[in-house]
């Protein structure tokens, strides 16, 4: 089931057939680099998938969704919105992967833009964050082209990270 569409790609809820190239994105150590569990075995990835496919039980309208290159009709990507919890404080997290072969066409920002979009426009949040290695400067320069700013540096249980967020416009902004 579609979620929302760009341009060059079509975000949809993921699928058992995604099972094989999800898995080729999981188990690479290059593409899982900056993610705290790192490169997943396909029994990793196979409890992956399901959670994926059983969504977030208190949070149905959130979740990573198959990243879909329209012109190809490849599944490219995990694209979408996570729910968090830092520092007691309820976050929505704009989280985006794409697979190395499409690396530097634009893809991530075309994703996460229309990610932060939606989760503003449709699903009517008021802030949206993202947790970034700071070793990951592509993805802090996606975050930053995407209208976010670094927040704080924070460190949970899976280690350090940079917050970069954006809030939405109250009425008096506008």
């Amino acid at each position: 089931m579609k979620i929302l569409e760009t341009k060059r790609l079509l975000l949809r809820h993921l699928e058992l057939r995604d099972f094989d190239s999800l898995f080729a994105l999981t188990s690479d150590p290059e593409m899982q680099r900056y993610i705290p569990e790192g490169a997943l075995s396909y029994e990793e990835t196979s409890e992956l998938l399901t959670w994926y496919l059983n969504g977030h039980p208190r949070h149905p309208e959130l979740g990573l969704w198959a990243t879909v290159h329209k012109e190809t009709g490849q599944f490219i990507g995990r694209c979408g919105l996570l729910p968090w919890t830092i520092d007691g404080r309820q976050e929505v997290e704009v989280a985006y992967m794409i697979a190395k072969r499409y690396w530097g066409q634009g893809l991530g920002t075309e994703a996460a833009q229309a990610i932060l979009d939606y989760g503003f426009n449709n699903l009517g949040l008021s802030r949206l964050i993202c947790l970034i290695d700071q070793e990951n400067q592509t993805s802090i320069r996606v975050a930053e082209k995407i209208g976010m700013s670094f927040e704080k540096e924070g460190e949970d249980e899976k280690g350090p990270f940079l917050l970069y967020s954006r809030n939405t416009l109250s009425k008096l902004d506008q």
